[in-house]
């Protein structure tokens, strides 16, 4: 244990964690080393074509349709 590669992420003191870090990684428990980390891929700017010129252009066809109906 004593041996064990260090994590060496710096603390809030501005010192350098020597906490043994996660078999495999570079960081200890504390600094992320057991957090697989972010997936992969970016799903929150998936394309769904919602505001896209072709359904802006039906919901306005739409909206004035209705216009006229009433």
């Amino acid at each position: 244990m004593a041996k064990a590669p260090r994590c060496l992420a710096r603390t809030r003191a501005g010192t350098e964690c020597q906490s043994p870090a996660v078999k495999g990684r570079q960081r200890c428990r504390m600094h992320g080393g057991t957090n697989p980390g972010a997936p992969s891929g970016n799903r929150n700017a998936h394309k769904h074509g919602g505001y896209s010129a072709k359904t802006k252009a039906t919901a306005r066809y739409l909206r004035d349709l209705a216009r006229l109906l009433k």
